[in-house]
């Protein structure tokens, strides 16, 4: 069985925080929030997609991992903790909330890096890091660089 995470947990409360910033971060941008932490496969709840959002301006649905970092380093670089096994789980996550939606349109996959920490005394600094390549060639997927 999964370990849950405790409420007051500090990477918990942390995270919260990074997922509020990147949404705030892509509502001011033109995004339509359509959901957060969604678990869209039935059989291993694990799963989740930090923020599912619409980009009007491309017509594409946007998978959003969000990344939060307390501060800048080489330990915190950009990408620094989207392994393999994390991209594989993401895929299937993307997949599965496709298929559960119906989703006929382009779609693609970001990360967003949000560096500081809630009740910090200065503004959070955002890394968004789009079209990051996590579908297979042949899939319908929004190519920015064709």
């Amino acid at each position: 069985m999964p370990r849950q995470r405790e409420e007051g947990n500090v990477g918990t409360e942390h995270g919260r925080w990074g997922e509020d910033v990147a949404s705030e971060f892509l509502r001011i941008h033109g995004y339509e929030i359509v959901e957060r932490n969604a678990r869209p496969c039935r059989r291993d709840r694990r799963i989740e997609i930090d923020i599912v959002a619409y980009d009007r301006m491309y017509d594409v649905m946007v998978f959003v991992e969000v990344k939060q970092h307390s501060e800048r380093s080489d330990r915190a670089r950009r990408l620094w903790s989207v392994d393999r096994r994390k991209l594989d789980l993401l895929r299937r996550a993307c997949r599965a909330w496709l298929r559960n939606e119906r989703w006929q349109g382009g779609y693609r996959f970001d990360v967003i890096e949000v560096y500081g920490a809630p009740r910090s005394s200065g503004a959070p600094e955002i890394d968004h890091i789009p079209n990051v390549r996590l579908f297979v060639k042949g899939e319908k997927f929004v190519d920015w660089a064709a």
